[in-house]
């Protein structure tokens, strides 16, 4: 495999870049620009806003098949602004949004892979195709399901990603789907002391709804899961019967069908809301996603692949670094540190941890069925083209997602090593999939018989498209 050094101070720059803006959902204009100029100035040809997402792109170099594609993501979460490099929260200034999911990292990384491929493929001239997927809006936009439903992936070969974690491993088992909706109801404003027979309250009708959900997760089953969140309460004066209020909904199972199956049941209980309040109710379909199809085979590629690059290791300074972030949290919680994916034996986990709990290791490769809770627009990718990921050490154990401490870390040099790993691992990955064509043969058998002969179905209408789209 081509050296990674040529490029490092350049990878740095464009994490650095995508952190500083931190851009939302279908908003990472500048984000994605710095991604595309960097890869056009490296040969790739790119194809910008697909998918009818102007941050969307296809950044193509080489020729034949496999057609290799690696997928990165951009976007940022909102109300997690913070300074770099301290340890406790403080927000910065000029940006309410952060990187709590280490997105910069993972979309630096797939760049910095698409690099080291373009010198592979260079170097043996018609032996296959890398394509790096600008993927945007991960966080709660589905950015991968529109592109699975527009075809960008029914030519591909394989599929490769990662997600900055803290611990090294290939992650396991699948996770769910999930629809996400917003119930609006519609009633009638009032007096609500002169007149209240008068009013029909729409914000009950919200209430009623939630009560009756609530009722439902008795007979839920246990991988199920529904959220919600109201974005609309009628008004603030409480003497006005409120005439509008608005709950948005996220609703999990192991499935598409039995999402689904969960959803019409919702559905059904903000149609009683709404007739035992005679309020009107409109249902706005936001975003959906598959669940994750597992691929062994491709697990095994990525997991001999990490063993090969090496778990990066840590500096006395970086080791003092992340302990400050752990000694916040107490041993417990860095020793129960669950990982990016279910783990079949969770008492090695803890061993490992105790034994060095600055990562600096892989966790070994170990399959499993099980479903972890949370869900990614990979699986819609895994329907299509088989698909496998890792999850690269970057922030200190103990430490949670979608959290500041995770944006705060985000540019230090222990998540920049794991950024490199990842590149490299994901580059090695690829490459063994250009050399030994009978894997991806075996990669597509397994998904083959996964799906049983069933075809790909977007879980999101037709009708629907990304938000934003036509503005």
């Amino acid at each position: 495999m081509d050296n990674l050094e040529p490029y490092k101070k350049e990878l740095e720059h464009l994490n650095a870049c995508i952190w500083d803006y931190a851009e939302l959902k279908f908003n990472e204009v500048r984000s994605a620009k710095a991604m595309t100029d960097l890869l056009e100035a490296h040969g790739f040809k790119v194809r910008k806003g697909v998918a009818h997402m102007p941050t969307a792109y296809v950044a193509e170099y080489g020729s034949g098949k496999p057609v290799i594609a690696i997928l990165g993501e951009y976007d940022a979460l909102s109300g997690l602004s913070q300074e770099s490099g301290l340890t406790e929260e403080k927000p910065r200034e000029g940006n309410p949004n952060g990187h709590g999911c280490g997105h910069c990292l993972l979309g630096t990384a797939a760049v910095g892979a698409g690099l080291l491929l373009k010198d592979y493929l260079e170097a043996h001239p018609g032996g296959g195709t890398v394509r790096v997927y600008g993927c945007p809006a991960e966080e709660g936009g589905s950015g991968k399901t529109y592109m699975a439903r527009e075809g960008l992936f029914d030519d591909v070969d394989a599929a490769l990603t990662w997600h900055p974690g803290t611990q090294n491993e290939v992650m396991v088992g699948s996770n769910q789907a999930n629809i996400q909706a917003a119930f609006t109801f519609r009633g009638r404003a009032s007096h609500a002391a002169a007149a209240p027979q008068n009013g029909r309250s729409a914000l009950d009708a919200v209430e009623l709804m939630d009560v009756g959900v609530n009722y439902m997760r008795e007979h839920m089953a246990d991988y199920e899961r529904v959220h919600y969140a109201i974005l609309d309460t009628g008004g603030v004066s409480p003497n006005v019967v409120q005439p509008h209020a608005e709950v948005l909904y996220l609703v999990r199972s192991r499935t598409n069908d039995e999402t689904k199956r969960l959803y019409d049941r919702v559905v059904a209980i903000a149609r009683g809301a709404a007739l035992m309040t005679e309020t009107e109710l409109s249902v706005r379909f936001d975003k959906a996603v598959s669940n994750l199809v597992p691929n062994r085979v491709l697990g095994q590629v990525l997991y001999d692949a990490m063993v090969a690059v090496g778990a990066p290791q840590r500096t006395e300074e970086e080791k003092a670094f992340l302990k400050k972030y752990q000694d916040q949290l107490g041993p417990e919680r860095v020793r129960k540190d669950p990982g990016m994916a279910p783990f079949p034996d969770p008492e090695l986990r803890e061993e490992l941890i105790e034994k060095d709990p600055s990562g600096a290791y892989i966790l070994p490769y170990r399959p499993t069925s099980a479903t972890a809770m949370g869900s990614s627009d990979t699986g819609d990718v895994s329907y299509v083209t088989p698909l496998a990921q890792f999850a690269g050490a970057c922030f200190a154990i103990g430490t949670a997602s979608h959290s500041w401490q995770w944006v705060a870390q985000d540019k230090g040099s222990v998540a920049l090593k794991g950024c490199y790993f990842a590149a490299e691992v994901l580059a090695k990955g690829a490459e063994t999939l250009f050399q030994q064509p009978e894997i991806v043969k075996a990669a597509r058998a397994e998904l083959d018989k996964r799906l049983g002969g069933k075809k790909y179905q977007c879980p999101i209408p037709p009708e629907v498209m990304p938000r934003g789209y036509g503005k």
